[in-house]
């Protein structure tokens, strides 16, 4: 387990850094490769522009312009056959040059082929929605907005998905701290308590690597649970390990950590 440290002014801090792990990209292969393929980009290319198109992981990835995406999709879903919307979201690029990108992951089950339309936007820019055309883009979009804070142009219910509706931030993009902000550390004490009550009960505590071993609510004290609320003096007696309710169960003999047999042979 990593040693805790404490997590203060964090929102001060730089937040780009070499700890945001860029993995390497899969090899590249050119489109013609694939029949298929080359004559839905081909189709495309007659009809919308097209930045940049390659093979990658056995799919196609499609650059268009962000203006042109409703009438990319419905031309693929109406003359293509990629008849599903499998999956849609955004890439945080913010710190690198502003932007975010988008992809629509498609699929048709005719071909067996899988294409992935993306394009960027610069940051407060909103999408076109494609709700029209896929009914699963709903929910997909409100988790964009949720998550990224981008919002989709005509969308019926632009509201956050995940967060309560009164959230602040969007806990996806790279500037957003891990345990989360201000906001999320007070949010559920202002909310059922009010503020007056910061100083009697305390912030929430976020952060995953913190154990505190005298901690009776978090049950942090392992082979020496107690009750909750109990008062911790550092001399309760050990815990047995057991691996049933007290008293066993009808029928079935009870286990303890003394009687079991470990065995340590694999091919056994």
């Amino acid at each position: 387990m990593r040693a805790y440290k404490p997590k203060d002014d964090v929102q001060a801090k730089a937040y780009y850094t070499d700890r945001y792990y860029v993995a390497p990209q899969v090899p590249k292969s050119d489109v013609s490769e694939d029949a298929v393929f080359a004559a839905d980009l081909e189709a495309i290319q007659a009809k919308f522009e097209v930045k940049e198109a390659y093979i990658q992981v056995e799919q196609m990835v499609v650059y268009i312009n962000a203006h042109d995406i409703y009438g990319v999709l419905k031309f693929m879903r109406d003359e293509l056959s990629y008849t599903q919307l499998s999956e849609m979201s955004a890439i945080d690029w913010l710190a690198k040059d502003d932007t975010f990108e988008i992809f629509y992951q498609m699929l048709s089950m005719t071909k067996r082929k899988r294409i992935r339309i993306k394009y960027f936007i610069n940051n407060g820019e909103a999408v076109d929605s494609v709700e029209k055309l896929f009914r699963c883009a709903d929910w997909s979009e409100r988790e964009m907005f949720d998550m990224f804070g981008i919002q989709a142009n005509n969308h019926p219910f632009m509201k956050r998905i995940l967060m309560p509706y009164d959230w602040q931030g969007n806990p996806l993009l790279k500037t957003y701290p891990l345990e989360g902000d201000e906001f999320a550390a007070w949010y559920e004490v202002d909310k059922i308590y009010g503020k007056e009550a910061r100083d009697v009960i305390g912030p929430e505590i976020r952060d995953t690597a913190r154990v505190d071993r005298y901690d009776s609510e978090r049950f942090a004290r392992l082979g020496h649970e107690v009750p909750k609320g109990t008062e911790i003096t550092g001399d309760e007696p050990a815990n047995p390990q057991e691996y049933q309710e007290e008293g066993g169960v009808f029928l079935i003999k009870k286990y303890t950590k003394e009687s079991s047999k470990i065995i340590d042979d694999p091919q056994r």
